[in-house]
């Protein structure tokens, strides 16, 4: 076969494969740049949908659904704020049906829909933006999990950690809400940059942070092929509290001796620290109070135990409050006014205080939100382990 022959077929097929390839691509369309930052902090959102009748913003930050408005070339559009400095989760309604935002990269990590996510700068960088400060590393990590699983983790090591292989560390380990995943206080609460941001500035000690994935039964459910359950309709009945029990088993038996295999872990209670939002905090309350041999620090965001719970499960905790305030150096619970669970948080706050059970509170505006969440983990990190 001549060289002549051999290049012409050579160039059928590069050209065959580029063909093929242009078929698998989705349809291009005019270039959808969204969200757009202004410099007043108002905020621009598109989205591309030629043939749709309806477009509407749906974002955290606005009271109700905001309509947008088509052009020629089928870009809806808005423009709204100016927004107060954050990180805020937001979706599209098209003719009735909730979707992301395909021309941002940035969601919210979750088991059911997943919103887009706008980053809203302060003019003097905030708690969790991103600083010319030494960065600490984020790892993902699978452990031998409860009834034969694989669980998974996020953890955060500080800036260091890999330079200074003598030293070891205290460890908080932090879980996510309801519905939340290993990776929504990485992603969305930015617990790794508050961190980094704290530690330069001299107000929290370099600390490992363990960010495991609170919803055992579903994990058991996908993994061994079964349907993935209901969430319990009853915050403290049975089966809340027994799925409670579960992660309080997996962190106790399997994740706390998986981190300090793999980590340089200091394994004490003195050391350990473990908090939460929403459900997560409810699973950090009976965990800790389950084990105070094992933890000597406890956050509970945006979540509370009822006093009904409290005498039954655990009395002891409250029937000596001495020796329960000797054992915890830090007992913090932390809740917005207008979060829907306020009301039950405020009378977990009278009751630790009615039988003397030592603790530090923090109301802030605002409602059961993950910007919430970011400003109760930068409380609470500088008093851990002090």
């Amino acid at each position: 076969m001549n060289q002549q022959l051999i290049r012409r077929i050579g160039l059928f097929w590069s050209l065959f494969g580029l063909y093929l390839g242009a078929l698998g691509q989705p349809p291009r369309g005019p270039l959808v740049v969204s969200p757009q930052v202004n410099a007043d902090k108002s905020v621009t959102f598109q989205y591309l949908a030629p043939q749709a009748k309806d477009v509407q913003l749906s974002a955290q930050f606005e009271k109700g659904p905001v309509p947008m408005t088509k052009d020629a070339q089928g870009i809806w559009s808005v423009t709204v704020g100016p927004v107060k400095p954050d990180i805020y989760p937001y979706s599209f309604r098209v003719d009735g049906v909730t979707v992301m935002d395909p021309a941002n990269v940035a969601f919210f990590p979750n088991e059911r829909f997943k919103a887009s996510l706008v980053d809203v700068p302060g003019d003097t960088p905030l708690i969790h933006a991103m600083r010319d400060v030494p960065h600490g590393s984020i790892n993902y990590e699978y452990y031998p999990s409860i009834a034969g699983t694989t669980g998974s983790l996020v953890v955060y090591t500080p800036p260091g950690y890999d330079q200074n292989p003598k030293q070891k560390y205290p460890v908080y380990y932090l879980i996510g809400g309801t519905t939340d995943t290993e990776e929504t206080f990485f992603k969305v609460g930015k617990t790794n940059l508050i961190l980094d941001n704290l530690i330069a500035e001299g107000k929290a000690k370099p600390m490992i942070i363990v960010m495991p994935y609170g919803n055992i039964a579903a994990r058991i459910a996908e993994q061994k092929g079964g349907p993935k359950p209901a969430d319990p309709t009853v915050r403290d009945g049975a089966d809340a509290v027994k799925r409670a029990n579960d992660f309080t088993e997996d962190l106790v038996s399997n994740v706390i001796p998986y981190t300090e295999k793999a980590y340089r872990a200091i394994p004490n209670r003195e050391n350990r620290a473990i908090g939460g939002f929403s459900r997560g905090g409810g699973q950090t309350l009976r965990t800790a109070f389950h084990n105070m041999d094992k933890f000597a620090w406890v956050c509970a965001y945006s979540s509370y135990l009822s006093p009904q719970e409290m005498d039954g499960n655990f009395s002891q905790i409250v029937n000596k409050p001495d020796l329960t305030n000797k054992q915890l150096k830090l007992l913090w619970v932390s809740v917005g006014s207008d979060d829907f669970l306020y009301k039950g948080t405020v009378e977990f706050m009278e009751y630790l205080k009615a039988k003397k059970v030592n603790y530090k509170s923090l109301i802030t505006d605002g409602g059961h939100t993950w910007m919430n969440v970011k400003t109760y983990v930068a409380a609470t990190t500088p008093l851990l382990f002090r």
